[in-house]
Parts: C-alpha cells; structure tokens; sequence
C-alpha cells in the first residue's frame, strides 16, 4: 500500500495535527468530546453543526444503523448560542465549528459568535433532511455564493461541505468558490430510506434521511475527482472512509485531507489504527500524491 511522509498540514487555511478530521455530526456535540477525539489521533475536528435558534430536532427514531452504513435524520438539534461556552477549553486547537442557517444573514450571524474563537468555519450547506436549511440551500448555486461569502468576509477560513443530491455538483463547488471559500468538503450524507417490512413504515421517524458509511464511499470519491478538475481551492474528502486505502483513494481522487465519521461509530481507535498505516518515514510526499489519479 502507498504510505505517506508525516508531517505539519496545513489545509484550506487551518493548521492540523496530521490530515485526518473527525466529521460533523460523529462525538462533537461537547468540548468534551471534541478533546477526547483529539486525544484519541484526530488531527483536527468539526462540531456538530450549530444554527441560528436552539432546535430539538427530528421525533425519533433518528438513526439505523446497516449492514453497509449509517442512515440518520437527526434533523440538526443543537444548543445555538450557548455552544460557544463549549469550545472555551479549545481556543487553540484545531478545531472547526460547523454552523447552519436560512439564509446569508444568519449564517453571518452564527458565525460571528464564533469569531476568534475557532480555527475556522465549515458551512453546512449539504445536510438531506432539514427543512429550510442544509441540502434545500446547497442545491441552488446562487444561495450557496452568497451564504459562502456572508462568512469568508469575516477573513477566517471558511469551508463549505457540499452535498452529493445534485445533478453536477461542480456547479455548486464554483458557487463556493466565487463566494470565497478556503476548501470544499465533499460530501455530505446521500438521501436515502429504509422500510422495516415488519412494521410497514419507514424506519426513521423522519421518513427519509441521509446515508453515511461505506455504502457511500465510491459516490464520495466520483465527486472529489469532479471538484478537483473543475475548482482550484482544496479539496477535503467525506464519505465512508474507514482504513489507510481509503484516504489514499482520496488523496488521488484530489484531496488533500479528508474526515471520518461513520468509521468512529464502529471503532473509536479508528484515528490512531489508520495513522499507523497512513504514514512512514520513508513514504511519499503527500503533495505526490494528490490528484495523481488525473494524470
């Protein structure tokens, strides 16, 4: 297997430990938690994303897990403002606060409670099954312009993670571009339902939610490779990553780092079990590697 050289990262802006972040949604609901990910190998981590009003989320049941993944609709409960006490302990970590809203103006809003507080943003312009926000902004290119913009004005790195519900999610990844975006995410969870045949009903109290795990992973990796020949901001790949391999796909796909989620939900050393495979003293450059697959 390839393996990489260790060493300082530094991507979209934000300085990490090494180029493995634990992604939204997955343990970053408490400072707490977020420092015990650090702890536990993760070069940098995002919060549970953080929105304008405190909301309870989604009637249960929230979460499946399957064979091949994890389907959710947790519908983005969160304690709005009273976060920012959470990250105290954190200031100078790496950490990234991932923040929702309607529309540019609270976007800007959340995000200046943040402010000199965080490594940097990630905009949640992607979550499938919230109603007025996440995926129902991040499919129309014009609102993803502006709500990327009403943040990176604030001059502190902003990234924008991308849903996959799209017909040509480059369009979307030049919308966040324009709007001044440090790096792009991609991807956030794929629509998707399950039906028990026993009860005859969905199994999420939602009806439909968003598919993680790796079911997702080739879906993650068609859509990191379209971003990177169509954008010049860094890439970073999401989507069912859960071993050294998948990093290195990503890295070649065009990424130049990527989070993990679903896999922490299966093993929680999974950070530090894909770092002892990730990277060698002896191993390539990662600059190397990123994108090689285009060539």
């Amino acid at each position: 297997m390839v393996v990489i050289k260790p060493g300082p990262v530094t991507v979209g802006g934000v300085a990490l430990e090494n180029h493995l972040l634990l992604a939204a949604g997955i343990l970053g609901t408490t400072g707490a938690s977020l420092s015990r990910m650090l702890t536990l190998g993760a070069g940098g981590v995002v919060t549970k994303s953080i929105g304008p009003v405190p909301k309870d989320g989604h009637a249960g049941p929230c979460v499946a897990v399957l064979e091949d993944g994890i389907l959710n609709a947790m519908g983005l409960p969160n304690p709005s403002k009273n976060f920012v006490e959470e990250l105290a302990p954190l200031v100078k970590r790496p950490v990234i606060v991932s923040i929702f809203g309607g529309n540019p103006d609270e976007f800007a809003e959340v995000a200046g409670w943040f402010a000199g507080k965080v490594a940097g943003f990630e905009l949640n312009l992607s979550c499938p099954h919230a109603e007025g926000y996440g995926a129902a902004i991040g499919t129309d290119p014009v609102l993803v312009e502006a709500c990327t913009r009403a943040v990176s004005r604030l001059g502190i790195p902003t990234w924008v993670k991308l849903t996959p519900n799209v017909t040509d999610i480059t369009v979307i990844g030049k919308a966040a571009e324009r709007g001044g975006a440090s790096a792009i995410v991609a991807v956030n969870t794929v629509k998707a339902m399950r039906i028990s045949t026993e009860l005859r009903r969905p199994v999420l109290g939602n009806r439909y939610g968003g598919l993680s795990g790796g079911a997702i992973f080739p879906v993650a990796v068609r859509c990191v490779y379209e971003l990177y020949d169509a954008c010049k901001c860094p890439i970073i790949g999401c989507g069912g990553i859960s071993n050294a391999d998948n990093v290195i796909e990503m890295m070649m796909a065009g990424a130049q780092a990527v989070e993990i989620g679903s896999a922490v939900q299966r093993n929680i050393q999974v950070f530090e079990s894909i770092k002892s495979e990730l990277y060698a003293k002896k191993g390539l450059v990662p600059k190397e590697i990123v994108g090689c697959a285009h060539e």
